[in-house]
């Protein structure tokens, strides 16, 4: 059979997604802190980009004066199946989950010890700049604060690189993670000599630093106190066991009464476990909402945007004209028109991005009715496609949309993605409860429990009889979520809270 060439022509249908679109479907995901780096880069390389200086357009005109281009995208973004896309796109996989744990909204426990003791108030210089200004603009690191420090300590040439390289092994909270061997191995010296330096690198400032543990962490800054006795020293050996409330066996091990172990444990609490973080520590960024959510007089919620996280940009037509004209060869004019190009579809896709977030954030809010009005008992299981639906775009969307973007309600501030739970169902067959709404009855009945510790059978029992169909080891799921202790262990911080309070 002799082969031959021949030309066809197939029609069919294939997803293309221009670089304009991809740009698009890329500011949706941003926060507002990564988009306003995104257009200053912007900014600096087109140079028919600049800021609109003027005061905010009502949205009603901004509405009037949205082109054709701009409806055309928004219909783009709410046809496209997102996730054929390879580049772009988030997988299935990656959206967000819809049963969210309450380690990513509970907030974190502290504890007494990371109270920091602060510095003497700010002064003025002689230039009129107050020394927080000073400090904020040259923050001294641990790194240097020790390395200055170990230029004074007076060691030889081979401790003093020894100590360079221990410097650097610590890190930011304070603590010496270097495997001494290693280190020896690698520097060729012997480890003896490694452990000398490092003993002289846990006497520089803050007391503490340079410790390989907790417990010898304490015990630095014990013995500078003079508190570091033997009973102390075996307090601190143990300290799994004050974890664990165990007050019993510490008396054991460390020879001494309840009254004693109370004490050292208030000491403990008055130090600092992670003494590094008094350095080179970067002023908390403030979560700024991207939606506002108001009630109105009329009894309704108002949804608006937060016009200060938009970015309002302007494309300089007059400027365009004047070196458009003044080009004169082919690849200058083509530059030009693709920077045009660039600013016109940059300023469209920043509008729909912005009225993307608002279509999916009224949403939310007119589903989450019940918590905004009652609480989070009235919380419903929501999920991605369900929005989807409701404003006609894709799920994947929708979950560009919800990620990293924050709303501002009455009840407090919450990221988009907080309202998406899963359901659990109801005994009765009923509207299903809201996981998070099941957390929070699961917290308010440890919270308020007296002497009887309730058991995780027993809270499925009281959950049941108020209608929530759940099992056992979801109890516990959301319950480790929560960092909360089992029902042993709660007992057992109950038991050793009375034996402190009597022995005292």
């Amino acid at each position: 059979m002799a082969l031959a060439q021949r030309l066809e022509m197939r029609q069919g249908q294939s997803l293309v997604m221009t670089p304009q679109l991809q740009q698009a479907i890329k500011l949706l995901q941003l926060s507002n802190l990564e988009l306003a780096n995104y257009v200053e880069q912007e900014l600096e390389k087109n140079p028919l980009l600049e800021r609109d200086e003027r005061e905010h357009a009502p949205d009603e005109q901004k509405a009037e004066t949205a082109s054709t281009d701009s409806e055309t995208l928004d219909a783009a973004l709410s046809r496209e199946d997102f996730s054929k896309s390879d580049d772009m796109d988030i997988s299935r996989e990656d959206l967000h989950s819809e049963d969210f744990g309450s380690d990513s909204t509970a907030p974190q426990s502290s504890s007494d010890w990371s109270n920091m003791r602060s510095a003497a108030g700010p002064a003025l210089g002689e230039d009129g700049e107050s020394a927080i200004e000073r400090t904020l603009a040259q923050a001294a690191t641990l790194r240097d604060h020790l390395t200055d420090q170990l230029s004074i300590a007076g060691l030889d040439g081979e401790r003093r690189l020894i100590g360079a390289s221990l410097v650097d092994a610590i890190d930011e909270a304070g603590y010496c993670r270097a495997d001494l061997d290693e280190m020896a191995t690698r520097l060729v010296v012997p480890r003896d000599t490694v452990e000398e330096v490092l003993k002289v690198i846990q006497g520089f400032e803050p007391t503490g630093v340079g410790a390989r543990d907790l417990a010898e962490c304490l015990g630095l800054q014990l013995k500078e106190l003079g508190r570091l006795d033997p009973i102390m020293q075996a307090f601190l050996t143990n300290l799994e066991l004050v974890a664990k409330r165990d007050v019993t066996r510490l008396c054991e091990l460390c020879g001494c009464d309840s009254e004693d172990i109370a004490d050292m444990i208030a000491e403990i609490r008055e130090l600092t476990p992670k003494p590094g973080l008094a350095f080179g520590s970067e002023p908390v960024q403030p979560v700024v909402p991207d939606v506002f959510v108001r009630e109105g007089n009329d009894g309704g919620w108002h949804v608006e945007l937060n016009s200060d996280t938009l970015p309002r940009l302007l494309v300089n037509q007059r400027y365009y004209t004047k070196i458009n004209g003044s080009a004169r060869d082919k690849d200058s004019k083509a530059y030009i028109t693709d920077c045009l190009n660039n600013a016109n579809w940059l300023v469209k896709s920043l509008d729909q991005r912005a009225r993307t977030i608002m279509k999916v954030a009224t949403e939310i809010v007119r589903q989450q009715d019940g918590f905004l009005t009652y609480g989070v008992r009235h919380l419903r299981p929501l999920n991605l496609r369900t929005i989807a639906d409701a404003i006609t775009m894709h799920e994947s969307t929708v979950s560009r949309v919800t990620s990293n973007k924050y709303i501002s309600t009455p009840r407090g501030l919450f990221e988009l993605k907080y309202f998406f739970t899963a359901s659990i169902q109801a005994v009765n067959g009923t509207e299903a409860h809201s996981a998070e709404a099941v957390r929070d009855r699961i917290r308010e009945m440890i919270d308020n429990e007296a002497a009887q510790v309730l058991s995780d059978d027993r809270i499925v029992a009281l959950l049941t009889a108020d209608g929530v169909n759940i099992a056992r080891r979801t109890v516990a799921k959301y319950r480790e979520a929560m960092r909360i202790p089992s029902s042993v262990e709660r007992r057992r911080m109950k038991t050793s809270d009375f034996s402190l309070a009597a022995g005292r």
